[in-house]
């Protein structure tokens, strides 16, 4: 979300999405409060420091990291008190292993730990034990809530194909094989305890497959990016029952005639896929985060996929489908 007020973040969010709202995250704020950042403050026994390039790996716990703590317990704080009473599902957020290994930087080297598979491979256990700890610090604050566990992992196709850049910039970081990614990945999800997990992928291609095979309980994707040759691996997705977080495109219009202009988007989807997924499957999301934007595109992007979720289970029983 836009802005650096938790608080005000959290009311617009419990008051935009009632029925399933989320931990905000306030990347305005700085270091600390970014992805990387942010999950860094939850590793258990790696620490990590602040580079003018970014995060990087480090000896101990300094500085950086109590500030990153300070600012997601200020978070759960205001979560705490405005979710108070509440029951039903609530989405926390955090950055994925591969994502992670990518974008932290070696204590002695200037390349990304990816470089490293034994630092991917502690850093992968390292963040299965946060995540658990602070998903069950979470549960314990807002006790009626099921909650979704969302790991967010934008660099995992660049990981896939060996696209991610060395330091110097003049070659890539060779591919991760496929049982490798699904391994760390799957440890990850299954550390947190039973609760429902997502992986959100904004990037392309979405790497179905290796979500999937990991044991993710669901998805979140951006349409928008789909190639042809991904609509396979989502259709496979939709049969195994997997939650479908459908990216909503931006859009100019809001209100009602832009809500359903986004709900006619995701059905034709369905539609032109052959897919006939169970409404209770599909949740409508912002495609991605919405921090680069002001706060009231923020506060409209909410309404609008509030409001196509709200259409689109009359939609779906009237959209014709395929046997897929």
């Amino acid at each position: 979300m836009p802005g650096t007020d938790p608080a005000e973040a959290m009311r617009v969010v419990a008051g935009e999405l009632p029925g399933f709202p989320h931990l905000p995250e306030l990347p305005d704020r700085g270091p600390g409060a970014d992805l990387t950042g942010r999950t860094a403050g939850l590793l258990v026994g790696i620490a990590a420091e602040v580079t003018p390039r970014g995060w990087r790996l480090a000896g101990r716990p300094g500085r950086d990291l109590t500030r990153a703590r300070s600012m997601l317990s200020a978070d759960l704080d205001v979560a705490e008190e405005a979710l108070q009473g509440f029951r039903g599902p609530l989405k926390i957020q955090l950055c994925g292993p591969w994502t992670l290994a990518a974008t932290l930087e070696l204590p002695h080297s200037v390349n990304a730990a990816l470089a490293d598979p034994g630092a991917v491979a502690d850093l992968a256990a390292s963040l299965a034990e946060g995540a658990a700890a602070h998903a069950a610090e979470v549960a314990r604050r807002v006790p009626g809530a099921r909650l979704v566990v969302q790991f967010d992992e934008p660099a995992l196709p660049a990981v896939t194909a060996g696209s991610v850049p060395t330091a110097s910039g003049l070659s890539r970081l060779a591919p991760v094989e496929a049982d490798t990614l699904r391994e760390r990945l799957a440890l990850v999800l299954a550390a947190t305890g039973g609760q429902h997990t997502v992986v959100h992928c904004c990037a392309k291609p979405v790497p179905f497959g290796i979500i999937k095979a990991a044991g993710a309980g669901g998805v979140a994707f951006d349409p928008g990016r789909l190639r042809r040759e991904d609509e396979d691996g989502l259709a496979e997705a939709a049969e195994a029952g997997m939650g479908l977080l459908t990216g909503a495109p931006a859009a100019t219009a809001d209100g009602t005639g832009g809500a359903r202009q986004v709900a006619e988007q995701v059905t034709g989807l369905w539609r032109r896929l052959g897919l006939r997924p169970a409404a209770e499957q599909v949740v409508v999301t912002p495609a991605c985060g919405l921090a680069g934007t002001s706060p009231q595109q923020a506060i409209q992007a909410l309404g609008r996929c509030r409001q196509a979720a709200a259409m689109l289970p009359e939609m779906m029983a009237e959209t014709g489908g395929g046997s897929r």
